[in-house]
């Protein structure tokens, strides 16, 4: 009689669990509503930067003398910078570099930090000591002083931008990755590969790494909004990217300190576009958390 109740209690409970894809959406939803902003921020901005020459046949580059700190209005949604050029235009121009930096340079370093970290975790003994004891002397230095210094001594071209904002982004990774890594290096079924005759490459990319995608994924997911704030605050500081290309980071610089008071448009939308950007990806970043850590899950 027991396990009867048992079983028809397990069929009740089935059936209140979502069936069908749009059930499962619907309940993932109602567990992660800030995560679901974030997504819809993020995709949003994809779409903006893929479709940017059909939803604004405009030329962000173009300067109109005759338009000049145009305030918001019918002809111009959000106004006019101090070359008359249209602000709304390179904002959705400018989401194409602050995602393309971001989604570069996170995955970059992440995935640099995941095979780092686990072969430290892997070969571990000296090898491992030397490793953590050079990721600790890599973390001692700011990632921003760390990234004025790089593109200081090789120049602020696009790619030397990516990989100022990528190095900072490995030794975080790689120690996260390494504490995964030592405990999936513990279980017997590395040994017997081992013991096989398995090569190390193999190993590590079979059987190690597949178990430590998780806080992999979690990981690079969280670092885009920092990479987008950092390629921000160096174009801000006119180490990043150069004119005429559209950048959030050049629009702020252009207009923070000499209109925030005559046009403030001119810096507020810049501004709201880096800060809405961030919060969406850093809100993403942890649903996926949430989503993927079985330790951090709500039934």
């Amino acid at each position: 009689m027991a396990v009867t109740n048992v079983s028809d209690h397990i069929e009740v409970e089935e059936e209140f669990l979502p069936q069908t894809f749009f059930e499962k959406l619907i309940h993932l939803i109602k567990r992660q509503p800030l995560g679901t902003i974030g997504a819809v921020i993020v995709l949003i901005l994809v779409t903006l930067s893929v479709f940017a020459p059909w939803i604004t046949p405009v030329d962000p580059t173009d300067n109109d003398w005759d338009n000049m700190l145009v305030p918001p209005g019918a002809d111009f949604w959000v106004g006019t910078d101090q070359f008359g050029r249209d602000i709304l235009t390179r904002l959705i121009y400018g989401a194409r570099t602050a995602l393309f930096v971001g989604l570069v340079a996170a995955f970059c370093g992440a995935t640099t930090g995941l095979v780092l970290g686990v072969a430290s975790a892997y070969f571990s003994g000296t090898f491992d000591l030397l490793f953590m004891r050079f990721i600790d002397v890599f973390m001692a230095f700011p990632a921003i002083i760390m990234a004025l210094a790089i593109v200081s001594i090789f120049g602020n071209e696009l790619y030397y931008v990516i990989l100022a904002i990528t190095l900072p982004n490995i030794p975080d990774c790689a120690r996260i990755v390494r504490s995964n890594a030592l405990q999936i290096r513990a279980i017997p079924y590395v040994d017997a590969a081992r013991a096989l005759g398995f090569n190390h490459m193999r190993i590590i990319f079979r059987h190690m790494l597949p178990n430590v995608m998780a806080p992999y994924l979690i990981i690079m997911t969280s670092a885009i909004g920092g990479a987008i704030l950092s390629e921000a605050s160096l174009s801000y500081l006119g180490m990043g990217v150069q004119e005429p290309v559209p950048a959030w980071g050049l629009m702020l610089q252009g207009g923070a300190e000499e209109y925030v008071e005559s046009a403030f448009w001119v810096a507020f939308f810049p501004g709201f576009s880096i800060a809405l950007t961030v919060f969406g990806f850093n809100m993403f970043g942890d649903a996926v958390r949430d989503i993927l850590d079985p330790r951090l899950r709500r039934e």
